[in-house]
């Protein structure tokens, strides 16, 4: 089982949210606060339901994330000029910082993920990983016996 393809990305997946959770918390930041001040620098400004879409969160927990951040002065909730029933997010000066240092934390996690392989090892396997990656859901379907 331990030489499963399936088996190794999970345990490799793993290993890699571990050390990126490790890297944010020594900034204290959760990984799914990280993940929304990204959308919402991606995006901005964005409307509270199209974040929680991009994101996959749950709108109960997009609340919750968001008041955690605002709370931090990193983003900001105001309403949409262009329907005032939503809410606009920003991020803020400091959330721009803020993602800046967490991005390096980022690196550093995936650096110390990827450190038993050399340059070229590494080139060749982001570059196959993006190829199994793209191929999600061509051949997904398990032929019967």
């Amino acid at each position: 089982m331990q030489a499963l393809p399936s088996w190794l990305l999970n345990r490799a997946s793993a290993r890699g949210r571990r050390l990126v959770a490790e890297a944010l918390a020594r900034d204290g930041m959760r990984m799914p606060h990280h993940a929304v001040l990204s959308a919402v620098a991606d995006l901005e400004p964005v409307a509270q339901a199209e974040l929680g879409r991009t994101t996959g969160f749950d709108p109960k927990d997009m609340v919750g994330i968001l008041n955690d951040l605002q709370g931090r002065d990193l983003v900001t909730r105001a309403p949409d000029p262009n329907d005032r029933r939503k809410n606009a997010i920003t991020l803020t000066p400091e959330g721009r910082k803020r993602l800046t240092r967490l991005a390096k934390l980022g690196d550093e996690a995936n650096e110390a993920l990827l450190s038993a392989l050399s340059p070229a090892e590494r080139e060749l396997f982001l570059a196959l990983l993006q190829r199994v990656v793209e191929g999600e859901g061509e051949g997904d379907v398990v032929p019967s016996s």
